[in-house]
């Protein structure tokens, strides 16, 4: 796997982020285009697809979220740790969010430093990853 750095760290799966999408939005397009050329006696059936496909839209969405949320929350409490183990403290509680996931690319020779700095001066999280210097990877995160 290629060395990670600010520049190529964002990571797009072609078959969820792609496929998968354009494949929802026609399916929704069609069922809808369907519903309206349908007659009287299939209107019943072609408002059930159309539903289905916004179901099937939502529940991407949603899971996609979902999954994300727990990913957030691990890392939070990651680099929470991280942090203890590196200076015997807790993290700044003004930290937020974006912030600590952001500072998870930071060494661990950097991290503390760079944290405190982040919430002193409420660094955006674009910020902070464009001042790392010894890129951590984060090869898991999907």
């Amino acid at each position: 796997m290629q060395q990670q750095n600010y520049k190529n760290h964002a990571r797009l799966v072609p078959g969820y982020h792609g496929v998968t999408y354009l494949a929802i939005i026609a399916l929704i397009i069609g069922s809808f285009v369907n519903l309206y050329h349908s007659s009287h006696d299939n209107l019943y059936s072609a408002s059930l697809i159309c539903l289905a496909s916004l179901v099937l839209a939502l529940v991407c969405f949603y899971a996609r979220s979902f999954a994300l949320k727990a990913q957030d929350r691990a890392i939070r409490a990651e680099e929470n740790f991280r942090h203890y183990m590196l200076t015997n403290k807790l993290m700044d509680g003004r930290l937020n969010l974006s912030q600590v996931i952001a500072l998870r690319f930071a060494s661990d020779e950097e991290f503390p430093a760079l944290a405190q700095k982040a919430a002193a001066e409420k660094l955006p999280a674009k910020e902070i990853k464009k001042q790392i210097k010894n890129w951590r990877g984060d090869y898991y995160r999907v």
